[in-house]
């Protein structure tokens, strides 16, 4: 029988991470996390991490594992969490997979397509250009060069436009003609699990997990952050809104309601990418008990 990776996603502040200690609990296993925002060490508040009590009852990985002046993407993630879960396996029959990064899920599931390194020119004219023009210079651009993974990308990342601009710039090819790779094979079986709750729930879990946010010290963590604040990793929802505070672009109480608004919208994104995969079954964060039962189910069929 092969081990059994079992994906915990679901939107920001939906429950996941009390979830996953709970089922690793249970099933005494640990946790890969697959937040994108959670590997850097420097930010903490601002991606709700779990606290230190909580990890030190169940082993977690790839939680402050990188700083925000590395460059690191999700075909690195796919490479070091795949030799990770090979070495976890060998111990364990289950591991938790919990996040809501759509795209480093995917490439432990299924792989991420491999690019040439892009020349860093390439990547630093892109960069300066989006500074000085702004997202909407870099959905302009990916639509002229590549149209089709334009109405098929989130708009708001920067991270994932100026990614397929640099692929487009490098190559000449739309970044697209690059995305149709068969799915990989892997060494273990998987069980997906989407995390939802009521959207006016859900809403009023962000609402609150902010003012939470800001009471722990975000505002102190954004400020000894702010001199990095051009890099990628930093371009972020809960830090670029109190970065524009500190610019004096916005007052602190309207920053906050960005926050919690952008926080929002960001949770709609993640659940529609979800819901899109189709192979992921739905559960409240609250439906222990069912949720045990139906990995017990699945763990004699595979």
């Amino acid at each position: 029988m092969k081990p059994i990776l079992i994906v915990i996603a679901g939107p920001t502040a939906v429950g996941k991470t009390v979830l996953s200690i709970e089922l690793a609990k249970f099933y005494q296993c640990p946790i890969v996390s697959a937040d994108s925002r959670q590997f850097f060490k420097e930010m903490s508040i601002g991606t709700a991490k779990p606290t230190e009590l909580e990890m030190s009852n169940v082993p977690h990985y790839f939680i402050n594992n990188k700083s925000i002046h590395e460059t690191y993407n999700a075909g690195q993630y796919e490479k070091e969490a795949i030799k990770l879960l090979a070495t976890l396996f060998k111990e364990h029959n289950m591991v938790i997979l919990v996040g809501g990064s759509g795209l480093y899920i995917n490439a432990i599931l299924n792989g991420v397509d491999e690019f040439e390194e892009i020349p860093l020119h390439i990547r630093e004219e892109i960069n300066e250009a989006y500074k000085a023009k702004g997202i909407h210079y870099l959905q302009e651009q990916l639509k002229l060069k590549d149209e089709a993974y334009y109405h098929q990308v989130d708009l708001q990342n920067p991270q994932r436009l100026i990614r397929a601009l640099e692929v487009c710039t490098h190559t000449g090819k739309p970044f697209s003609t690059f995305r149709n790779k068969e799915k990989k094979i892997r060494d273990f079986d998987s069980i997906h699990l989407l995390i939802n709750s009521p959207r006016e729930i859900l809403y009023e879990r962000i609402n609150h997990r902010v003012d939470v946010m800001m009471q722990q010290g975000l505002l102190d963590e954004v400020k000894n952050l702010y001199p990095y604040k051009h890099l990628n990793a930093l371009n972020t929802v809960g830090y670029k809104e109190l970065f524009d505070y500190l610019d004096g672009k916005l007052t602190l109480e309207r920053a906050i309601d960005l926050i919690k608004q952008n926080t929002r919208h960001f949770a709609k994104r993640q659940l529609t990418w979800f819901k899109h995969q189709g192979d992921f079954e739905n559960f409240e964060p609250t439906d222990i008990d069912k949720i045990k039962a139906y990995i017990d189910i699945l763990s004699n069929y595979l």
